[in-house]
């Protein structure tokens, strides 16, 4: 998506949103922290607005992704559920 929509959806939709623990479920669900992160594609919402972003997928667990990406020069941690993340292939 073009930066400046993502800017602009940023300034205007609202918050950042992410999962909450209670979905998260960290106390009972495996954690698996990846030392050498992914690209990934994911869906985040700021506010009630949809976005998809490039992403690094840094942890998860069976049911969710925790995703870092940045827009513009504001580095955002969300995490979101898996089916929300589509893993891309590194170019060699």
């Amino acid at each position: 998506m073009n930066e400046r929509i993502l800017e602009q959806t940023v300034v205007s939709a609202g918050p950042l949103q992410s999962l909450t623990p209670e979905e998260l479920r960290l106390d009972s669900e495996p954690l698996t922290i990846d030392p050498r992160p992914k690209p990934v594609r994911a869906w985040v919402r700021f506010g009630p607005k949809p976005l998809l972003v490039d992403a690094v997928a840094v942890r998860w667990t069976a049911d969710a992704v925790g995703v870092v990406f940045s827009i513009r020069e504001t580095e955002y941690r969300a995490w979101v559920w898996a089916s929300a993340v589509t893993p891309v292939q590194r170019t060699p």
